[in-house]
Formats: C-alpha cells, structure tokens, sequence
C-alpha cells in the first residue's frame, strides 16, 4: 500500500515538524496501525495452519476455528451472545442436496453434475429419456429453454425474478407435454442461476435442470441437433449441525450495529456452479474477512462511539440478511439492528482495482457519510447493483446494508501463498476505514432504509475526491 508506506517512511519528518502533542498522537496511530497489521499476521498464519496444506475450517476443524473465534473475542471483551457461551449452535433444517443417483446421458455421453449441469432444488425426483430437437417443442419429450432472452428483456427491471420466471416455464412446460425442462445461457449476461439448498418449494411435476456454460459449450451448442437424453434426478432433505459466533459491546444504546463474515468455506461452496479455482480463492477470502472481523471488534471496543452496540458475528453458512437467521431472532440481542457490514474478499486491495461498496442503494445515508471519509489513502467505486443476488431477503428484514469487496485475483495454494498475496497494508486501510464510517454514524441516529431508489440516488449521487461510481451486476 503505497500511501500507507510513504506514511511510515515519513514519520521521523512528520514528527519533527509537529508540535509535541501532535508528534505523541501520531506516534500512537502509527504504533496501533503495526499492531493491527501484526494481529492481521497472527490470525492469518493461525487459519491458513502452517503445518498443513489444508485452511483450518469448519468442515476439518471447525472446533478449532470456533474456539479461536471464541477466544479472541473474550480476549477483546466482548459480552458473549451465543447459546454457549459465544458459540451459537443450531440445525439448518431441512436442506436439499443433489443425490448420488442422479445423472444426465446425452448421446451415450456421461455428463458430469455440477460441472457441466445440475438439477434445481425445486426439480421433480424422477427419470426421463427422449430424442427431442433443441429447437422444437415436441410432447413427450423433453423441451429446451435459453435464459438469454428472459435476460435481456429484464436488464432494467429490478423486480426480475428469473426462479419465478422458470418455476412458470416449467409449469407451462409441463401442462403442453414436456417430460422436462433443460435451461441454458447463451448470453455473456450474469444469470444467478444457482441450486438452492434452502428453497422451500415443493417439487414441480417435471425435471428441471440448468445446463452451465461448460456443458453448453461441449454438448448443446448446435440448437439444430437431434440428443438421445437419458435423464435421472434424486435429491434429498438432510439436516445438519451448524453454529455462529456472536460477540456483542453492550453501551445500553436502543440499537446496534451488525458486523458479519462467513468464517468456513462451506458458505462460498453453496453456489455449486463455480470451478474449483474459485472456491479456493474464496477460503482466502473468508479468512481475510474474519481476521478483520475480530481486528474491528478491537478497534470499536475502544472507540468513544457509543450510541450504538456493536455486534460481531461469524457466520456457518447463513444468509447474513434474511428475516429467519439465527442472529437476528437471537433473544440475547433485544436492540434491533441499525444496519450491517458485510466483509467479504477484503485481503487484497489493489489500487487499480479499488475497493468495491456494493448495496449503498438500501439507504440514502450511504453517500452522504462516506463522502466525508474520502482522502487520498483508499481508491473506493461503487457498484450501482442494489444488492448480491436478486433473491436475498433483504427487503422483509428492512435493515441497511454495506458489502465490502476487493477484486479476487491470483490463486490461493497453502499458507505460503496466503501470506504472499493478502494486502495486510490494504486490509488495514479497509478497517480504518469501516471504522471511521461507524464512527461518522454514531450520532445520525437510526439510517433510513431504502427499497428501490437506484435510480433517484444515481441522479443525487455527485463525483467527489478518491470515489467513482460504476455500473455493474458482477458479484
């Protein structure tokens, strides 16, 4: 981090020129920001387990992650907020999984599920075969169906929701003869298309599967083609353990500020639609975020804003913002929440790519606080998008919400690469950050919630010093 260097480098300078009360106050920041960078170090070489080529994980060591979680934030102070003391243990019940049986044949071709198709969670547990023709809508076959076009006639309609939009295919599908639906992107468009372990819906009367880029490309490109499909879906309900972390700071105030981060990577493995690569990339990303997750407790259990709480939680794969997560209907956490920070891919910042901001759309508060904050020390954009993911609870809940994000680049490969490519300057510049944007709300009061302002807050948003804005619907 050029910035940050240049500061240290100049401190002998900077000290000499400052009066002695000055020179004192920087001597201190400049001490406490080494100390941060050096807890940064600790928790990283701790979660990326040296003497292992694996991360420590909840899926491996979940024990482990949990008591050191659990240990940092009693070290720190925090009021413990769990069920057991800080841990917060429950069942996800009644998750769907895509069972062993089920397979896809195309041509005498076994294809392989999730990387070239998948069923999805709402899909009929049944066998299918048939010779259809991509391009016509036979009975008794099954029918074919490019998102593409649902897409592109969507691109400004923020209330899309292209699992309802399929659910209707489907039905529709069905009632004219279709043994099942194959649904495939032929667009560079972002779809979302993902299995949802926690859908609720019951299964509709035919198979439906989504065919993913890879498999597009390899089998199912030439529409005008005649397939031999040999279809068969199995999914199942399982139930299974699962437990947060919850600290809390406890300044008697009527609300209370929600810092999240996954800390296994469980949660970054539930899109079943993304290469290997990705979700290695993503355990560094979720360590990342739970060292700042604790680095921020220590710095809020110190700071003089106290009119709100503060509540830290490290999250097992739970959706941080949907009205029946386990923390939000927490009995030991009576003040409601005033609004979220979620940490997400924070240890590698890079000035070309800058700091993304994504969901500032669900308050109109955002730009106005974060605009005081900005100086020459963080490159900062953000994404027009509303929120991640169309289908996120977030409206019932009704909270705000800010989504913190660098670039993901490189490839994570055990602890050595780990320590090579975080940005431990940049993570420090990202925390000062959050912070100073806690600190510059502290007396605003409850922030307004927003539903669908995009497009008023776009036309509000003004260009200031070290902040751009840029339009995107990329995760």
């Amino acid at each position: 981090m050029k910035t940050l260097l240049l500061v240290f480098a100049l401190v002998p300078i900077l000290l000499f020129s400052q009066t002695r009360k000055q020179r004192k106050a920087l001597a201190a920041q400049v001490k406490a920001d080494q100390q941060v960078i050096s807890n940064f170090k600790s928790h990283i070489e701790f979660f990326t387990n040296k003497n292992s080529p694996e991360p420590v994980d909840v899926s491996k060591k979940g024990e482990l992650a949990l008591q050191y979680i659990s240990n940092q934030f009693k070290t720190i102070g925090l009021q413990p907020r769990g069920t057991n003391g800080y841990i917060q243990q429950f069942k996800i019940d009644a998750e769907k999984q895509i069972a062993p049986g089920t397979s896809l044949k195309v041509n005498g071709t076994l294809l392989t599920v999730k990387k070239d198709y998948f069923p999805l969670a709402f899909s009929a547990s049944k066998s299918v075969s048939g010779m259809p023709a991509m391009a016509l809508r036979e009975k008794g076959v099954p029918w074919f169906a490019d998102i593409k076009d649902w897409l592109e006639e969507n691109t400004k309609n923020s209330g899309f929701d292209i699992t309802k939009t399929v659910q209707e295919e489907a039905d529709r599908a069905a009632l004219k003869g279709a043994t099942a639906l194959f649904l495939y992107n032929s667009s560079n468009l972002t779809d979302n298309m993902r299995f949802n372990k926690r859908d609720k819906t019951s299964p509709l009367s035919i198979p439906v599967i989504y065919i993913t880029a890879n498999g597009y490309n390899k089998y199912f490109m030439d529409n005008s083609q005649i397939l031999n499909i040999e279809l068969n879906v199995a999914l199942k309900e399982t139930i299974r353990n699962a437990n947060n972390v919850i600290g809390y700071i406890d300044n008697g105030a009527v609300s209370n500020i929600v810092i999240a981060t996954p800390y296994d990577r469980e949660c970054q493995e539930e899109n079943e639609n993304i290469t290997d690569k990705e979700k290695t990339n993503g355990s560094g990303d979720i360590i990342s975020g739970t060292s700042m997750l604790i680095e921020l407790a220590r710095m809020l259990f110190n700071s003089k804003a106290k009119n709100n709480n503060y509540s830290f939680i490290a999250y097992s794969c739970e959706d941080t913002l949907s009205q029946h997560c386990r923390w939000l209907n927490n009995s030991a956490i009576a003040s409601r929440a005033n609004y979220i920070i979620n940490l997400a891919r924070v240890s590698r910042y890079n000035e070309d790519k800058k700091l993304l901001i994504k969901a500032y759309g669900t308050s109109p508060d955002w730009i106005g606080n974060i605009k005081l904050l900005a100086d020459k020390s963080l490159e900062v954009s953000f994404d027009s998008s509303s929120i991640e993911g169309r289908n996120i609870s977030i409206y019932p809940v009704k909270i705000p919400v800010l989504n913190f994000l660098t670039d993901t680049v490189g490839n994570y490969n055990g602890a050595t690469s780990h320590n090579n490519i975080i940005n431990y300057e940049g993570e420090l510049s990202i925390a000062r950050f959050i912070y100073r944007l806690i600190e510059a709300t502290d007396t605003k009061g409850k922030l307004a919630f927003s539903k669908d302002n995009e497009t008023d807050f776009q036309n509000r948003q003004t260009n200031f010093f070290g902040i751009s804005s840029r339009n995107s619907t990329s995760p």
